[in-house]
Parts: structure tokens; C-alpha cells; sequence
């Protein structure tokens, strides 16, 4: 597995680099084998914190990412190195149960959507006001799971949404995080 260490404003030694190289690499030969890599960047934090960020890449389509704060570069790593084995140990005890093993073959649809500029007008239809502009441009796979692997698929990726292909109505459908804590669920309608 390939891992890289780096940091922002943080010099990462060596006993930092081998520590956290050590430490992925338990974590991958304990749950996956077969990670292809990891990152973990650390940067300082307010109030004299030190912050780690890991991106774990365990197969294709399956990203993992985990933060962790602490006083100290290494717990930081540590707070956010048991996310990560947390997240992980739930991916494979949900990959072990044969039910839901059955409904995981993903099939994976390529989707990508693109930033245009807007057209000038004379006159604008509506004030400009604080609007944030729009700045991203990107391609990915969007994954065919039913509801409850796109929810696991969405908390293993660590983010706030997730278009998938729902695989009883072939429709797209998304799953996002609710300001409340719990899951939401949007499908089309037809």
C-alpha cells in the first residue's frame, strides 16, 4: 500500500512518517489487505492543536476519510487513524453478512458535470447579492446499491450526500445527512 505523510506548516519527521506508515499498514492487513493507499496530512489547528486528516483508498469506489484534533501530532493521528479502523471494521462486517453480499454487486455508472459560465445580460432577471460562485468541475462513478448500502456507502465516505442508482428501480436516487443527525432520502418521482 502506498502511503504519503505530509503537512502543512507541520514538519512531519521521521518517528511521525514511521509511525503513521506502521500504523496504516496494521490497519490494512488487519481488515483489507489489499488497501491501495493512504494520506494523511497534518496541519495546526486553533488553540495550539495539531490536526490530521486521513484518506484512505481501499478499492475503486470506495474511499475512506477521517479527522482527528489533538494537542499533539500523534493523537491526533490516532483519533483520526480509529476512525478510519472503525469505518472500516463496519465495511467488512457488513461485507461478511451474506444478505446484504448478495445485493452489494455494484454496478457503477459514470456521471460528470461541468461548471459553465453564465451568460451576460443587458439587464440581471435577479439581484446578485451574496450568491457563492459555483466552482467545481469534476467526473465520477455513481454507484447501483440499494438505499442501505448507499447510507453505508455515504458514512464509509465520510460526506453529506450520495447519488446512486437504486438497484430494485434502476431510477437515481440520493441519500444526504439531515442538519438533525438522521438520513434523508430523495427518489424520483415515475
Amino acid at each position: 500500500m502506498e502511503i504519503r505523510v505530509s503537512g502543512h506548516q507541520v514538519d512531519t519527521g521521521d518517528a511521525l512518517q514511521t509511525h503513521v506508515e506502521d500504523r496504516m499498514n496494521a490497519i490494512a492487513d488487519k481488515y483489507f489487505a489489499k488497501s491501495l493507499s493512504a494520506h494523511a496530512t497534518f496541519s495546526k489547528a486553533p488553540h495550539a492543536q495539531f490536526k490530521c486528516d486521513i484518506v484512505n483508498h481501499v478499492m475503486q469506489g470506495l474511499m475512506l476519510k477521517a479527522d482527528g484534533q489533538a494537542g499533539d501530532a500523534h493523537q491526533a493521528f490516532e483519533l483520526a487513524s480509529a476512525k478510519i479502523e472503525k469505518q472500516l471494521r463496519r465495511y467488512m462486517r457488513r461485507l461478511n453478512d451474506h444478505h446484504v453480499q448478495a445485493q452489494y454487486a455494484a454496478k457503477q455508472e459514470e456521471a460528470a458535470y461541468r461548471v459553465i459560465d453564465s451568460v451576460e445580460e443587458d439587464e440581471p432577471s435577479e439581484p446578485l447579492g451574496e450568491a457563492p460562485p459555483i466552482i467545481a468541475e469534476t467526473s465520477t462513478d455513481i454507484p447501483e446499491a440499494s438505499v442501505s448500502n448507499a447510507v453505508m456507502m455515504m458514512d464509509l465516505r465520510n460526506t453529506g450526500a450520495l447519488l446512486f442508482k437504486n438497484a430494485g428501480t434502476g431510477a437515481h436516487n440520493m441519500v444526504y445527512r439531515r442538519s438533525d443527525g438522521t438520513i434523508g432520502w430523495v427518489e424520483p418521482h415515475g
